[in-house]
């Protein structure tokens, strides 16, 4: 590295221009004042002003790509250098006249003269990428494969669906189509009030409405992240409707009772398919969330092991039929079977292909049920879930432990790290075995 250059008292860098960057810089040689009469201080601050020089060449170097994304990416970069947050030409224009200035000044190069490369960057003339609020589930889809790539063709329409409702819905509030890279905060407050207006009309629910903004802000961090956005615009920060009279959304236990005389008493779920059946029954032993259940692959269902379990786990696979996302990392655990479930598994030692990667499930059981009588108001087949760890806590069994089991986060609910081994499969069947219900006869 060459070494400052003391000019009176003051130490310069002085480096010589490499060729691969003559085609935008004119200059053969740099001096630059590093603004110190300190060798020591001086050596500490050459290395970091002529990093920022090749950052700048290889900004303007970009933005002489053919490629409309390269080219923002470069804009955003040399604004960033220059201490400046990249701004549209319309909001440079909406800008107080100061900011205006001091951005044009800054667009200056060592001579004084107007550099036009930084100037376009600072402001605003650099064309954002086109891309259009139709596009960017699509587009968004494309930048969360990774994050996505345990997902069954089910699990991503899943992903999908809400996101485009988003999207559409946006579009209605505005009224077009527009670019994604105009949407700022007068359409965000826009669409928070057509939001209010449909509440309001529809009796639509706010927890709706703040879905909508949670999807859209998550698209909009992927395509700016994309664009290596030194400072993105967050236009749904602090956006939400909130409903001071809104009731908390809990799912409702099954009673135990409930069970116990009606779902156990015999014949009672003949009506139901096998499979309808015995995914219900593993619910009932197990806490697992019915997808966790309805999807699982053969080698999941572990009769073999010294203890009968359910491995629940992501799923790699070539095959998008044969993928599975589990909810998240902690949801990751291994799940005893015993009494009802046990014998529902034995039964189905390779799964539940008449439900695997469908939605179906859920709402043709809660149907039956519901239409026989045999369902609380206000209750669905999910809050067997529920019971389960009821009944685990009514055992005596602490939160640490219960949520162990059921898969929830300990670090969150103990708001701080963990430490020590999960609980070991033994254990689990201990506590599965204290809690069980009594098996009646005909499912075993």
């Amino acid at each position: 590295m060459s070494k400052p250059v003391l000019r009176r008292k003051t130490w310069y860098l002085k480096r010589r221009v490499p060729k691969r960057y003559a085609q935008v810089e004119p200059r053969p040689v740099i001096w630059d004042s590093l603004k110190t009469d300190s060798y020591s201080v001086a050596m500490q601050k050459s290395a970091g002003v002529w990093l920022s020089y090749i950052e700048g060449w290889e900004a303007r170097l970009a933005g002489r790509d053919d490629d409309a994304g390269v080219k923002f990416r470069a804009a955003q970069q040399l604004a960033a250098i220059q201490g400046f947050q990249f701004l549209s030409m319309d909001k440079v224009e909406q800008a107080p006249l100061e900011e205006i200035m001091l951005r044009v000044e800054a667009s200056r190069n060592a001579n004084g003269a107007p550099d036009a490369a930084v100037a376009s960057a600072l402001l605003g003339a650099v064309e954002a990428p086109k891309l259009k609020l139709s596009g960017l589930v699509e587009h968004a889809e494309t930048l969360a494969a990774h994050d996505n790539r345990f997902k069954n063709n089910e699990q991503m329409r899943l992903w999908r669906t809400p996101r485009q409702r988003a999207v559409n819905n946006l579009m209605s509030a505005l009224g077009k189509d527009i670019a994604v890279a105009s949407i700022g905060s007068t359409e965000a407050r826009a669409w928070k009030k057509w939001w209010k207006a449909r509440i309001a009309r529809e009796g639509q629910s706010s927890e709706t409405a703040n879905k909508d903004f949670t999807y859209m802000n998550g698209m909009l961090g992927r395509f700016y992240e994309d664009l290596e956005h030194e400072d993105p615009p967050r236009p749904f920060a602090g956006i939400s409707i909130r409903d001071r009279h809104a009731k908390p959304s809990q799912k409702l236990e099954v009673p135990v009772d409930w069970i116990v005389e009606k779902w156990f008493a015999p014949g009672a779920l003949d009506g139901l398919n096998e499979e309808a059946r015995d995914i219900l029954l593993i619910s009932i032993e197990t806490g697992c969330r019915q997808n966790e259940i309805y999807n699982l692959p053969s080698s999941a269902i572990c009769l073999n092991n010294p203890i009968p379990h359910l491995r629940i786990a992501h799923e790699a696979s070539d095959d998008p039929d044969e993928r599975r996302e589990v909810k998240n990392l902690s949801s990751h655990r291994e799940i005893p079977l015993v009494g009802v479930a046990l014998a529902a598994a034995k039964r189905h030692p390779d799964g539940f292909p008449r439900y695997r990667n469908k939605s179906s499930y859920s709402a043709s059981v809660n149907k039956y049920l519901r239409e026989n009588g045999m369902l609380p108001v206000g209750v669905t087949i999910g809050g067997t879930r529920h019971s389960w760890e009821s009944r685990m806590k009514r055992a005596g069994y602490q939160m640490d432990d219960r949520g162990e089991l059921m898969g929830h986060s300990l670090k969150a609910s103990r708001g701080r790290e963990t430490y020590g081994d999960s609980m070991s499969l033994a254990d689990r069947l201990l506590i599965a075995q204290e809690v069980m219900l009594s098996t009646p006869e005909h499912f075993i």
